[in-house]
């Protein structure tokens, strides 16, 4: 577990974990290149690769030429088994903890065994929590699941810690792709404080300003996706 050993390394060592999340699907291969040198040059920590809803090879291509260009690890952010590749470092072993469909519980992971049987991924069990952005997100439509409500905080902080008593050993917290705000401040620092696994924090987050807030606030690794498909300069904002 190399790399989830470094993200603990880092986290206990006071580093704040930025990933850049790129979905195969919305991104241009071509562009690969000049994009992962404005990452190497940013804050950024690891890459991301992933979506909702992605086109078979499509990811094992992108994640190749990534390769070509970068050493930061590079970790699936699987909407689904089409989209597992032994091309990459790492896999969030995603279980959406905060909606009631089995086949995203558990159903999806059994078909993934298959196609993990034999890889070097390093899989890393993740539980996957979408709160309410005020827009319907692809991870609620693909799912056919709810986001849970902002205003039950609690219930938010009880889902995350159910996920870590089950064994999860990373918790993201989403508030979806498109989303049109990021988490508030205190739904993230409640869930943090009863947490002992590291916190990620992605959805709606368009600027430095609030990825400092999802950091200050407690979230050990910030994601960031869709500003970048709008706004690709802003990583020129991002730089170490």
């Amino acid at each position: 577990m190399i790399i989830y050993k470094n993200i603990l390394k880092a986290i206990a060592n006071g580093e704040k974990l930025f990933a850049v999340l790129i979905d195969p699907d919305k991104f241009k291969l071509g562009n690969t290149k000049s994009f992962i040198k404005k990452i190497n040059t940013s804050i950024a920590t690891h890459i991301f690769v992933g979506g909702s809803t992605v086109d078979e090879h499509s990811t094992e291509m992108l994640v190749a030429e990534i390769k070509k260009y970068t050493n930061l690890p590079i970790v699936l952010f699987p909407g689904d088994v089409t989209q597992i590749t032994n091309r990459a470092d790492a896999l969030l072993f995603l279980s959406l903890i905060s909606g009631k469909n089995p086949e995203y519980l558990i159903g999806k992971h059994i078909n993934a065994v298959s196609k993990l049987r034999g890889t070097h991924l390093e899989v890393i069990p993740t539980g996957y929590i979408l709160i309410n952005s005020e827009v319907k997100t692809a991870v609620s439509r693909v799912t056919g699941t709810s986001a849970m409500s902002r205003n039950n905080i609690q219930l938010i902080v009880d889902t995350a810690k159910a996920g870590e008593l089950l064994g999860m050993k990373l918790m993201y917290l989403e508030a979806g792709s498109g989303a049109k705000m990021p988490l508030n401040p205190e739904i993230i620092t409640k869930v943090k404080q009863e947490l002992k696994i590291p916190l990620i924090v992605g959805g709606g987050i368009r600027s430095v300003i609030e990825i400092e807030n999802a950091h200050n606030a407690g979230a050990d690794f910030v994601v960031i996706g869709t500003a970048f498909e709008v706004n690709e300069e802003l990583l020129n904002h991002l730089h170490q």
